[in-house]
């Protein structure tokens, strides 16, 4: 995967995401259908979730993104880990995304995000999707 070219667009929308980091976008609620009902997911989905939009955005490789998330301060404080926090293995993100497309939920992240954006008065234009 080629990495993108880094924009200010980039930098307002990650600008835009850190400011709500303190509120949650994603719930682990939302993501409760795709794991066991027995035990705890290993890493928080609605952590996984915001990993995989902010790895779109900077067009990064998994091995990349968790190499972000061990070792970028801007990342930590948007996943809310604590800085001596280890991360994890980049194959964890590819078994989310599995785990979404098995359980036909991947149009939940992009959904949720706009909704987000919308509320926040970031997104003014109404967008038709197709199918």
């Amino acid at each position: 995967m080629k990495a993108r070219y880094h924009t200010d667009a980039n930098d307002q929308f990650c600008e835009r995401m850190s400011q709500v980091a303190t509120t949650t976008i994603y719930e682990d609620e939302q993501f409760a259908a795709l794991f066991p009902h027995r035990g705890r997911p290993a890493k928080a989905p609605w952590r996984l979730a915001l990993v995989c939009i902010m790895q779109y955005i900077e067009g990064l490789s998994d091995r990349q993104e968790a190499s972000a998330v061990r070792c970028r301060l801007d990342w930590k404080y948007l996943l809310g880990l604590e800085l001596s926090d280890p991360g994890f293995d980049f194959s964890v993100l590819t078994e989310f995304r599995a785990r979404l497309v098995q359980g036909q939920a991947e149009r939940l992240l992009l959904d949720r995000l706009l909704e987000c954006c919308k509320q926040r008065g970031w997104r003014k234009r109404t967008w038709k999707t197709t199918d």
